[in-house]
């Protein structure tokens, strides 16, 4: 078995395990459902913003952005307005599908060498199903995070009601099976399936691609238990959120159940983790200035702001210092 998702798994358990003993055992409810979420936030909102300012601060010498497709050039030749942008129109419309359609996963295709008559022959295959688990993967937990708002809102937001009824439109069975949490849990799987069986992904994963992928798992798993098997009181789950929300927090009286702490903890270790990890491209990817320039160093000039003034050593400066030792090696000089 791979070293890597072993480790993670291990870890991800251990934190299960952690955090149920230390309620059911030791009854450290505080602990875990105060203490840790408070000092989750305060370690994503500072890393965050930590990573946000260093990239802010990282010098830009060249205009490089990734571009798939013809310049602005001459009129008669057609450009790519959104694989090759030329304005900020044409960026911002780039970005647009790029952070909510993934449009350069979209274009994801695969190379293989095939036997065509006697000859090796390269070919590339269009392979759509990595980026359609990666849309439906981010969509499902974008609405499992929102349709979660209800627990921190009295009243709970018409938006978030609105999509909790969509969300768990096919009803079936009480409480009905919202489709984000399923989505959510079956595309979390088949992404760590995807780098536990293909060599090709499974020679370069390593214990940071698996660990947030089994954590999200570990989140999806214990949610649905909670609310389909062990139901937890969700009167008492609101009454806790928003407590926390407020800065008013404090444990409900009837408590709640190890399983709802181990959710929670799982969640805290997920948003800490998040400024540390590959999940921060969440901000990143507003930052890259391979997607945010236009491709337009033919017609403006791109100025490095970080300049710095630089001593230089010319070629007559560098005469001047050995021309005698230049002659008298037979090497040509521009002064006697």
């Amino acid at each position: 078995m791979n070293a890597a998702y072993l480790y993670s798994l291990i870890a991800v358990v251990v934190l299960g395990l952690i955090s149920y003993a230390g309620v059911a055992v030791l009854g450290l409810e505080g602990f875990f459902g105060i203490f840790i979420p408070y000092l989750a936030l305060i370690v994503f909102v500072v890393g965050f913003a930590n990573r946000i300012i260093e990239w802010g601060k990282t010098p830009v010498p060249f205009r490089i952005p990734t571009t798939s497709g013809q310049q602005k050039s001459l009129p008669w030749i057609r450009q790519n307005r959104l694989d090759s942008p030329y304005s900020k129109a044409e960026v911002i419309g780039r970005m647009a599908l790029e952070i909510l359609l993934f449009r350069s996963l979209f274009k994801n295709s695969r190379v293989g060498i095939a036997d065509a008559g006697g000859y090796q022959k390269v070919y590339y295959k269009w392979v759509i199903w990595l980026w359609l688990f990666a849309l439906l993967f981010h969509y499902a937990f974008l609405v499992t995070v929102v349709r979660h708002l209800r627990f921190f809102a009295e009243p709970t937001p018409f938006f978030v009601e609105m999509l909790a009824m969509v969300d768990g439109i096919m009803q079936v069975g009480a409480p009905g099976v919202y489709l984000s949490g399923v989505v959510l849990l079956a595309m979390a799987a088949l992404l760590l399936i995807r780098r536990i069986v293909l060599p090709k992904v499974k020679y370069i994963s390593q214990a940071a691609d698996y660990f947030p992928l089994l954590l999200i798992i570990g989140i999806a798993v214990t949610g649905i238990f909670m609310r389909h098997i062990s139901k937890v009181d969700t009167a008492a789950v609101k009454e806790l959120t928003i407590g926390l929300a407020t800065f008013q927090p404090s444990i409900p009286d009837g408590g709640l159940s190890a399983l709802f702490y181990v959710h929670l903890f799982f969640v805290s270790v997920l948003l800490a983790y998040i400024p540390f990890s590959k999940l921060m491209h969440m901000g990143g990817v507003f930052m890259s200035p391979t997607r945010n320039l236009p491709n337009n160093s033919r017609a403006v000039r791109h100025e490095n702001p970080w300049n710095y003034p630089v001593k230089t050593h010319t070629y007559e400066e560098y005469e001047d210092d050995f021309r005698d030792k230049m002659k008298e090696a037979g090497i040509p000089v521009e002064k006697e």
